[in-house]
C-alpha cells in the first residue's frame, strides 16, 4: 500500500540530504581555509591594503566615510575586520568574539602597553580628523558557520549544487512516474479508436505500485469489453442471419398469398408487404453495422474517383426523392480521389443523402459540395445539406449512436431504425475520416464527412 508514496518521500529526502551535505561541504572548506588564516603571520598583505584603505578614508572622509567603508568589507569578507575604539567597542556596534574581548582586556590592563604578542594591534591604528582613534583588528573567531552561509560567493555553490541535483532527482522522478500513464493513456486511445488488442501490463514491466496495479485493472477491463462487445456483434450478426429464413418464406408466402387473390387489392397484404420490406431493410443494416464493426481497416483497397462516386450516388438518390417532390443536386465538385473500400464508401455515402432527402421539407432539395480543406489538398469534405426541421444541440453528437432517433414516433412512422448515420460513422472511421452534423443558421442540418485524399 502507498508505494508511491514512500518512492516520492524517498526522493524529497534524498535531494534534501544531498543539498545539506554539498552545503556543509562547501561552508566547512571555506571555513578551514579562513581559519588557517589565525596560525599565519599578521599583518599580512591583505590586511595591510585594508589598513591602508582604512586610514585614506578616515582622512579624507571622517567618520561617516570610515563608517561607510567598514560597512562595504563586512558585507565582503568572512571574516570580521574591527575598528576597536579607546574603550573597547567597535565602530559598527559589532559582537566582540570572547577571545579577542580578552586581549582587549588585557592590553588594557597594562597601561597601554602591548605585549609582543599583539603587536598587530598597535599597529592597526587609524586616526580620524577630530583625533579619535580606531584600530583595525580581524577577528578570526567571528568567522561563523552562520556568517558564512550569509556571504553571496560562499552559498552561491551549493545552492548551485542543489538546484542540479533536486533538478535531476524531479527529472527521473517524474519521469518514472508519467512514462507508464503516457502508456496507459496511449492504450485508452487506441482501445477507444476501436483497437480491443491492446494491453498495458507487459510495458509496466517489475512494477509493483499503484500506476501498476491500475494498469492490471485497466486490462481486466478491456478484456471483459472486448468479450461482452465481440458477443454483441456476434448475437447480432446471428440473429440477423437467422431472420433472413424466416423474412423469405414470409414472403414467399405473401407471393403465394397475392396469386390466389388474382392480383386484386388487398389492404392487409400491402402492410404485410411493407412491413415485411421494412424488416428486410433493417435485416440489411445490422449486418452492414456488424461487419463494419467487425472491422478496423477496408477489406480492399482501391483507388477510387470521389467525384464520380458522389455524382452516381447523388443521382440515385435524386431519382428517388423525385417521387416525393424532393430534389437531390451537387451545388459545388471538384476532381478527388482517395484509397479505399469502394462498397463501404457508397454504403457510407447513400446512407447520409438517403437520411438527408427523408427530412428535408416538401419541394426542397438537398445540396451537396465536394471541396479540398486545405492548400496541400490532403483532405476532401463532402458538405450534405437538407432544408429539414434540424436537430435539438444536445442530440448532434449522438446522431451517430445506432438506435439513436430524435423524434421516436415521427422516425418509426418513416420506418426508421436509427441505423443509417451510424454505418456511415463506422465507414468512415475505416477510412480515417472524420463526420460531425451542426444546425444551419437558416435551418436543415449539415453533415460534414472529412477524408484523407490520395
Amino acid at each position: 500500500m502507498h508505494k508511491l508514496f514512500w518512492k516520492i518521500f524517498l526522493s524529497f529526502w534524498l535531494s534534501l540530504v544531498l543539498f545539506a551535505a554539498a552545503s556543509l561541504v562547501a561552508v566547512s572548506v571555506y571555513l578551514e581555509h579562513t581559519h588557517a588564516r589565525e596560525d599565519q603571520e599578521t599583518p599580512r598583505e591583505s590586511y595591510i591594503a585594508h589598513l591602508e584603505s582604512a586610514r585614506a578614508v578616515a582622512e579624507r572622509e571622517g567618520r561617516e566615510g570610515l563608517t561607510r567603508w567598514a560597512t562595504r568589507l563586512d558585507r565582503s569578507e568572512a571574516i570580521p575586520h574591527l575598528l576597536i575604539d579607546e574603550s573597547g567597542n567597535d565602530l559598527l556596534g559589532r559582537k566582540i568574539s570572547p577571545g579577542l574581548a580578552v586581549r582587549l582586556k588585557r592590553q588594557a590592563q597594562r597601561s597601554g602597553e602591548l605585549a609582543r604578542n599583539f603587536r598587530a594591534l598597535r599597529r592597526g591604528e587609524i586616526k580620524l580628523p577630530d583625533g579619535d582613534r580606531y584600530r583595525l583588528v580581524p577577528d578570526f573567531q567571528g568567522a561563523t558557520l552562520g556568517r558564512a552561509l550569509s556571504r553571496p560567493r560562499v552559498i552561491a555553490i551549493p545552492l548551485l549544487v542543489a538546484a542540479v541535483i533536486s533538478g535531476l532527482v524531479c527529472f527521473f522522478l517524474v519521469r518514472y512516474l508519467t512514462t507508464p500513464i503516457r502508456r496507459l493513456s496511449n492504450a485508452v486511445r487506441q482501445f477507444t479508436d476501436g483497437d480491443m488488442d491492446k494491453r498495458v501490463t507487459p510495458s509496466m514491466g517489475r512494477r509493483r505500485d499503484e500506476i501498476a496495479d491500475l494498469a492490471r485493472e485497466f486490462d481486466r477491463m478491456a478484456g471483459r469489453l472486448q468479450v461482452l462487445i465481440q458477443s454483441q456483434q456476434q448475437l447480432i450478426n446471428d440473429v440477423s442471419h437467422e431472420l433472413r429464413s424466416p423474412l423469405a418464406r414470409l414472403q414467399v408466402a405473401l407471393g403465394l398469398a397475392r396469386q390466389k387473390q388474382l392480383h386484386e387489392n388487398n389492404p392487409e397484404l400491402d402492410r404485410i408487404e411493407r412491413e415485411a420490406e421494412s424488416l428486410n431493410e433493417l435485416i440489411g443494416q445490422l449486418l452492414s453495422l456488424a461487419r463494419l464493426d467487425s472491422k478496423a481497416e477496408p477489406a480492399s483497397r482501391a483507388r477510387i474517383n470521389l467525384d464520380e462516386l458522389l455524382g452516381e450516388v447523388v443521382e440515385n438518390a435524386d431519382y428517388e426523392a423525385a417521387a416525393t417532390n424532393r430534389h437531390v443536386c451537387i451545388s459545388e465538385t471538384t476532381q478527388a480521389s482517395l484509397e479505399g473500400d469502394e462498397t463501404v464508401l457508397r454504403s457510407a455515402l447513400e446512407n447520409v443523402v438517403r437520411n438527408a432527402v427523408r427530412y428535408t421539407e416538401e419541394g426542397t432539395q438537398v445540396n451537396l459540395r465536394l471541396r479540398f480543406t486545405s492548400p496541400l489538398q490532403d483532405w476532401v469534405e463532402i458538405q450534405v445539406m437538407d432544408k429539414g426541421p434540424g436537430v435539438p444541440d444536445e442530440m448532434l453528437k449522438r446522431l451517430f449512436e445506432p438506435f439513436i432517433r430524435v423524434d421516436d414516433a415521427r422516425d418509426r412512422e418513416r420506418g426508421r431504425y436509427g441505423l443509417g448515420l451510424a454505418i456511415a460513422k463506422r465507414a468512415n472511421d475505416m477510412h480515417g475520416g472524420e463526420i460531425d452534423t451542426v444546425n444551419q443558421k437558416h435551418g436543415g442540418l449539415r453533415v460534414s464527412i472529412r477524408l484523407p485524399a490520395a
